[in-house]
């Protein structure tokens, strides 16, 4: 599917020399990564060294190393490169598309459209595992999605961007309401969803992680084929569309992806913030606003942001630990402040 020609939005080619920063960005990310998965593997509540981790990753022979690498911290890891990977992608996404830098999933309330539907499955339907409430996720944030599209279609002056952020905050203030009023009266549902909205990837099995594969598959598929026409939006619509760009097409598809990646990732792992806001700005920061390498190094510095976070509330409580929803939260706020107060003071 072509959504723009794609000459009419390729950048002028860059000598050689400015090429490095993109190679550079991806490479000490993929470096970062593999030392955090070799990491992940080897810390929990029953630390293995890293050289025992390589071995029982690449000997699956039964022995003790390899259990604990294969049945309890993998599904884990990769859990949290899934969830990472799907919640920075969602968030250039929803950031191009909406044209508005705070644009983020947690702060548009896409996740709170999630947790509602969560809270309702459980308490109404007694759902009680990923499989059984999935779908009812990615149907919540399809609706928020859906709203605070509804809203940036519908403005008036293309620099009003507030009215989209206080939209999102309105719809996420009256869906947590919503969700509390819930909770407090039903304890079972309290019960089994303090465990999930916390954010967390530990003790979660293999079955959201593949319930998550092939949404986060479908996902990526449909950002890749979207990104050149991002490119041409920033420009405005009229520019867009005088480029080739179809308007209709592009925001159906990147609207499916935003849905189908943030909604699963948050059915998946709970509601992991700061993630979809704090990884575009860094890589915009690095590799300028070319939409496609954005999103391409998104999807690395995604899952190394989630991956590190995870890792680090194993070290900051032995033998307990910090969910990584909360470790995100205390590193992408004073990142995020620290941005915003450098670009402020250039």
């Amino acid at each position: 599917m072509t959504l723009v020609p794609p000459a009419t939005v390729t950048p002028p080619s860059s000598p050689p020399r400015r090429r490095a920063l993109p190679l550079g960005v991806l490479g000490g990310g993929l470096l970062a990564l593999g030392v955090l998965v070799l990491l992940s593997l080897a810390l929990g509540s029953n630390p293995i060294g890293v050289d025992e981790a390589w071995r029982g990753l690449i000997h699956p022979d039964g022995s003790r190393e390899a259990i604990i690498v294969w049945q309890l911290r993998m599904p884990r890891t990769l859990l949290a490169i899934g969830a990472g990977c799907a919640l920075a992608v969602a968030g250039v996404l929803m950031q191009a598309l909406t044209r508005n830098p705070l644009a983020e999933p947690g702060l548009l309330g896409v996740n709170a459209g999630a947790s509602f539907a969560v809270v309702i499955a459980i308490s109404v339907l007694g759902a009680s595992g990923v499989g059984e409430y999935f779908w009812w996720a990615l149907l919540g944030a399809g609706l928020a999605a859906g709203f605070v599209h509804a809203v940036s279609a519908r403005r008036s002056r293309a620099s009003d961007h507030a009215r989209l952020v206080l939209a999102g905050a309105a719809l996420g203030a009256c869906l947590g309401a919503c969700t509390g009023i819930i909770t407090l009266f039903d304890t079972d549902a309290f019960t089994s969803y303090r465990l999930w909205m916390v954010g967390s990837v530990a003790d979660r099995g293999t079955e959201p992680l593949l319930a998550l594969a092939p949404a986060l598959g479908i996902g990526l598929l449909l950002a890749a084929v979207s990104a050149p026409a991002l490119n041409a939006l920033a420009l405005g619509d009229d520019q867009a569309t005088a480029l080739g760009v179809r308007l209709p097409v592009l925001r159906v598809t990147t609207f499916a992806a935003i849905t189908l990646l943030a909604g699963a990732a948050t059915a998946a792992a709970g509601p992991i913030g700061f993630v979809g806001l704090v990884v575009p700005h860094v890589l915009r920061l690095l590799v300028g606003v070319d939409q496609r390498l954005v999103l391409a190094l998104s999807a690395v510095l995604g899952p190394v942001l989630v991956l590190g976070a995870d890792v680090l509330g194993r070290l900051v409580a032995p033998p307990g630990e910090l969910e990584v929803g909360i470790v995100t939260a205390a590193i992408g706020a004073p990142v995020l402040l620290a941005l915003v107060l450098s670009a402020r003071s250039r």
